[in-house]
């Protein structure tokens, strides 16, 4: 049996159990759970039995699916592990006598505010975006203070890259960064020209405190500070 205790940030949703050996958890309709959030990818991890044991596995999410505060790609998973799905946490639970945990041990707390920092509110906050490889100027910190920042050009955009050679160019708008009321976001402007964490983008991105952004071969770190 799969049973879970599902939270949104500090406040409970539901319980979940199946006597299924697997589910799926996602945005879309067709998940066994459903989470809908946009910061949520379509299906966005999932959990299954092999023998006697269970395993979740992320299913090339966005935003990444963390296990007692570790992002992974595959685990094992146990008896009170927490998942974490950005704002959601998942309290998983194999047992048949296991009931709602009205009140979460301090333990499981702090692995949910541990996490959940990573997706930290950007209501009340400043977010910098840090040139940490290959400036084109000397100005090497930005202050994000529009709705819409753009990377790109020199000159054309609000923050300037390099491109990789003298034979390739850098787009005049390769990116936007837009605050949202739920945080800000990494929209690739041209396809293949973005990357975020090393991997390349074509679709939008919530941005995580201390994520890189690569534009060319201009590296960028995303920081968030208490304003």
């Amino acid at each position: 049996m799969i049973k879970l205790y599902i939270k949104y940030e500090s406040s409970f949703i539901k319980d979940f159990k199946t006597e299924s050996d697997s589910i799926t958890i996602g945005r879309k309709s067709d998940n066994t759970i459903v989470l809908d959030n946009p910061t949520v990818s379509g299906h966005h991890c999932k959990i299954y039995k092999v023998g006697d044991s269970y395993f979740i596995e992320d299913l090339n999410s966005t935003n990444g699916t963390f296990l007692n505060s570790k992002r992974i790609i595959k685990s094992s998973i146990k008896d009170k592990d927490i998942i974490t799905i950005v704002k959601y946490s998942l309290i998983f639970s194999d047992k048949e006598e296991q009931k709602e945990p009205k009140e979460p041990t301090k333990n499981i707390e702090e692995i949910i505010a541990k996490t959940q920092d990573k997706y930290i509110s950007a209501q009340n906050l400043k977010a910098i975006i840090e040139i940490i490889e290959n400036p084109v100027n000397e100005i090497l910190e930005y202050e994000l203070k529009n709705t819409t920042t753009y990377i790109g050009k020199q000159g054309r955009a609000n923050i300037g890259a390099k491109a990789s050679n003298i034979f390739s160019s850098i787009p005049e708008l390769a990116a936007a960064i837009v605050f949202r009321n739920d945080g800000y976001y990494l929209n690739p402007l041209r396809e293949d020209t973005v990357k975020h964490n090393g991997e390349k983008i074509n679709d939008k991105v919530l941005l995580k405190n201390e994520d890189i952004i690569e534009v060319g071969i201009t590296k960028f770190k995303f920081i968030l500070k208490k304003s």
